[in-house]
């Protein structure tokens, strides 16, 4: 079967640039890749055209070449399919390869010790709404790993360096067939950094860490919010063989307040008033959460429900300054019981008041009378 022309191939003219012969391939061989294709005979000859394609066409001069002979330049073992199948695919396309699925294909400049990497840590932190206000400092106590004090974090015995993989040959990666053509995956044995241990340290038996307790002095900031996450980089478990730590994480949680309620940087507080006082006015004194008091001016006729900003007296931004606002919402109070004296009063209130016709009252129920009518 006649070959088909690279350039219809890979669906691109022959002034393509080298940036977007490159994208189209990349396209199908994405589209067509063995590991996304299982035993899908068709899909593998697609990849292995597009390949073969790719492979002439991204480089100047066997572009050239074809260019100016056509699939002819590369017969007799000149290049085309008869001698494509030995090409190396690993280290002809690691570029690309990199590109589709990560660096474990062939480009061996993933950083040997980077799979040793200490765990990260979580630590649950619970404060007050008044240690939150204020910020704190505390001591926490957790179970973690530390580099060796024996071989410093190395592994082996002092006097002594780590030998090279056996599995590997200390490049860190293995070679396996899949398919058609041959990719490189993380050495098993040595997790990538290419190193054996041959002499392990007595102390922590080669894993350059060893398990402890540990106290650490932590600092929360002013302004912290209920599931707040703070990164404290460098502090979690040791890696293995000198690699560097993870990370710990606090985690806080703000435990809910008696008197405030919380809503990102201000607070809400209710306030008890008795009807006397809504109706004729009042002054009232009420907590911060500075531990101080703010008076407040009740004024008369203050319906329930009515909120008072008072400015400045909420929780500090934790991110930058400023300070938020606190909002005081005064609920009118009904008495439950009333002694006699009370009872007389308020059915001389509500004698005066039906002679006095209240508006709002009034207004209410004529819009109700005309709903009954309609």
């Amino acid at each position: 079967m006649a070959k088909r022309d690279y350039y219809e191939v890979l669906g691109v003219n022959k002034s393509a640039s080298p940036d977007q012969i490159k994208s189209a391939y990349r396209k199908l061989a994405v589209k067509y890749h063995p590991d996304k294709n299982k035993d899908d005979k068709a899909a593998e000859e697609k990849f292995k055209e597009a390949s073969e394609a790719y492979h002439i066409l991204s480089n100047s001069e066997r572009k050239q070449s074809y260019d100016n002979f056509g699939h002819a330049a590369f017969e007799n073992g000149g290049g085309g399919r008869g001698g494509f199948g030995n090409f190396d695919f690993s280290s002809s396309f690691s570029d690309i390869f990199e590109d589709f699925f990560g660096e474990g294909f062939g480009g061996g400049r993933r950083s040997r010790r980077s799979n040793n990497r200490g765990s990260d840590l979580r630590y649950d932190l619970s404060i007050t709404l008044e240690e939150a206000f204020n910020g704190k400092k505390q001591d926490i106590k957790f179970s973690t790993s530390e580099k060796c004090d024996t071989c410093k974090g190395s592994g082996s015995k002092p006097g002594h360096d780590a030998g090279s993989c056996s599995m590997c040959g200390g490049h860190g990666q293995v070679r396996s067939s899949q398919g058609f053509f041959t990719v490189q995956q993380t050495c098993p044995q040595c997790s990538g950094s290419g190193e054996e241990i041959t002499n392990p340290c007595t102390n922590c038996g080669g894993q350059g860490k060893n398990q402890t307790s540990k106290r650490l002095s932590v600092t929360i900031p002013k302004g912290v919010d209920d599931g707040t996450r703070i990164r404290l980089s460098g502090k979690g478990e040791a890696g293995s063989r000198g690699a560097g730590n993870g990370d710990l994480y606090l985690f806080i949680n703000v435990y809910s307040h008696d008197l405030f309620k919380r809503s990102d940087e201000n607070l809400f507080f209710e306030c008890p008033v008795s009807i006397a006082d809504a109706a004729l006015g009042t002054s009232i004194e009420i907590p911060t959460i500075d531990g101080g008091k703010a008076k407040i001016k009740i004024p008369s006729g203050t319906q329930s429900g009515k909120q008072f900003r008072l400015k400045g007296k909420g929780m500090p931004y934790m991110r930058g300054n400023g300070v938020g606002d606190l909002y005081v919402q005064v609920n009118t109070e009904v008495p439950v019981s009333l002694n006699r004296e009370q009872k007389e009063l308020l059915e001389k209130f509500r004698e005066i008041e039906n002679e006095k016709s209240n508006p709002s009252i009034k207004k209410f129920f004529q819009k109700a009378k005309s709903f009954w009518k309609n």
